[in-house]
């Protein structure tokens, strides 16, 4: 489990998204059973294009931040400065917020059913192994400032 975790921990946090949504997939196409049966396909297409858009505009405003000041994207890594303002003002994971619901729409927009339930993989290995990493890593660069931080902004929403 230590050796899949630090493998985890080495792939990109989007790709993890992006694999586990074709675990889904590939569930999908071997059980065949999709969103059609349960969503109308206007439904579906219309909350597909909302989640995805809204989510692609969530993770890239907090991507272009970090970029924009020169910080690392990269879990684990130390940051140069604490990021307090667009997105993260709501909450303070927005690019795992924005690939959270850009992987909803995209369910929604293929109209799949099995990628939404293996998201709580995702969401849990989130939760539990890369943001406690990052607060730790915060928590030692910025002291006071991260702290009084995480009292005023939620981890997630």
């Amino acid at each position: 489990m230590k050796n899949l975790k630090r493998w985890l921990l080495r792939l990109p946090v989007p790709w993890v998204f992006v694999l586990v949504y074709l675990m889904g997939t590939a569930l999908e196409h071997w059980l065949r059973l999709g969103v059609s049966v349960v969503a109308p396909r206007a439904a579906s297409l219309t909350a597909g294009v909302v989640l995805f858009a809204a989510g692609a505009v969530i993770a890239g405003w907090g991507l272009m931040i970090f970029h924009r000041i020169g910080t690392t994207t990269v879990p684990g890594q130390c940051s140069d400065r604490l990021v307090t303002w667009g997105p993260y003002r709501f909450t303070r994971n927005p690019m795992y917020v924005g690939l959270t619901l850009a992987y909803l729409g995209e369910a929604a927009l293929l109209r799949q059913l099995w990628p939404v339930p293996l998201l709580v993989l995702v969401l849990a290995y989130l939760q539990w192994t890369v943001v406690p990493l990052e607060e730790s890593r915060l928590r030692e660069v910025f002291g006071a400032d991260y702290v009084a931080y995480c009292g005023r902004v939620r981890r997630w929403v």
